[in-house]
């Protein structure tokens, strides 16, 4: 194979964005064949606006029987993410999906399982890994530069939203429609990033959920959580949807140092010697260890959802190591759904998540949504909408 036929499966604002860069030959060694979006009313629209070449299916099976494509990008609701994931596997087609991995761990636990069956190539659409911003904090603390990590604080605020927007969608902000809210809309990039960079895992975390502060809706929308780590580590989340203006800090501390990003910067200062070493060969009484300002280089530019895309297709066709392998959006997604539960039981979660109870607590939820998943088409175990 010299070039990879990709089929995009929904085609609304994501899709879209999508489609356009594939269409201008953005990646190479891939081209657009194929779309399904199954809204018959979009066909004619969408044959508008893609290429004549580009054809259009408004119904599942012949999308997938079609032989026009060898790998899918997945840009449907959040439910449908894992049932199209599997469904491709099972065509023997390689798959990107769009965040986030699904609405709860247990399906997207078996679409990971099905992708490991199937070999073939699965990859999820974290555009942040690309920031070379992130890639280097990242190797910061890879490569022990920062020390053991000790604390991190990540204060996320600048998520604002306003009533007319949720309003410009009946299936916005409901437990129906999304399965959540600013956890699992705004932030699964961050809640990827807080382990990718790390590469750790809490142990259990304690999480404090707001649903529909300020704002007429049914999920959470301000949200404050505590994790700690078996290293003795602790980190603090904090989110919102309703504040202006908003802020976007990371704080990492770590045993030679700290790091904050923020403003699009990075700020590294640097112990001369680790905190564990002053400790124990200090003998001066108040004091502490002796730091520096370091000026980080960043070389490289953001490429953002294209450099995903590309990536994936390499991984296809050379091999190439994927930057945000599939299987990994199970981890951000597992903070996501600790800090729902902790909430509804008002108490601690411990790491690995029970998937069962949480998913049991979500059913509730749902039954109980504005939005009912029939008025909708919206499925939680067969098919959906896109």
């Amino acid at each position: 194979m010299n070039q990879v036929r990709l089929g995009i499966i929904g085609v609304g604002n994501m899709g879209t964005q999508h489609a356009r860069y594939l269409q201008k030959g953005g990646i190479e060694g891939a081209i657009l064949t194929a779309v399904l979006d199954n809204s018959e009313q979009r066909t004619e629209e969408l044959q508008s606006i893609l290429h004549k070449d580009i054809q259009v299916f408004n119904y599942e099976d012949e999308f997938f029987e079609s032989g026009l494509v060898d790998a899918v990008l997945i840009a449907t609701p959040h439910y449908d993410h894992s049932y199209l994931a599997i469904k491709a596997f099972e065509h023997g087609l390689h798959v990107l999906c769009e965040k986030p991995a699904g609405v709860y761990t247990k399906q997207v636990r078996e679409m990971n399982e099905a992708a490991e069956k199937s070999g073939k190539v699965f990859s999820m659409m974290y555009n942040q890994r690309t920031n070379p911003l992130y890639q280097k904090v990242r190797d910061l603390i890879q490569t022990g530069e920062l020390g053991e990590i000790r604390r991190i604080n990540w204060l996320i605020t600048n998520w604002y939203r306003s009533q007319s927007y949720y309003d410009s969608g009946g299936w916005r902000a409901t437990w129906a429609g999304e399965g959540g809210g600013v956890l699992i809309n705004q932030c699964p990039h961050q809640l990827d990033l807080w382990q990718w960079l790390t590469g750790m895992m809490p142990t259990r975390m304690r999480a404090f959920c707001q649903f529909g502060k300020y704002r007429d809706i049914e999920v959470e929308n301000d949200v404050t959580a505590y994790a700690e780590y078996e290293n003795g580590a602790t980190a603090v989340f904090i989110t919102t949807t309703c504040e202006a203006p908003g802020t976007n800090r990371l704080e990492i501390t770590g045993d030679r140092g700290k790091v904050v990003v923020e403003d699009g910067n990075l700020h590294f200062w640097r112990l001369r010697v680790p905190e564990t070493e002053f400790n124990r060969e200090y003998k001066g009484g108040f004091g502490e260890p002796e730091c520096w300002k370091v000026e980080i280089p960043i070389i490289g530019k953001e490429t953002s959802h294209a450099g995903i895309t590309q990536n994936f297709v390499d991984a296809i066709l050379k091999n190439t190591p994927l930057l945000a392998p599939g299987e990994e959006g199970i981890k951000g997604l597992s903070l996501s759904n600790a800090m729902q539960l902790s909430t509804w039981l008002d108490d601690w979660v411990e790491f690995p998540l029970n998937e069962e109870l949480y998913y049991k607590y979500l059913q509730e939820k749902i039954a109980n949504s504005k939005v009912k998943k029939e008025a909708y088409n919206i499925s939680l175990n067969v098919e959906g909408t896109y």
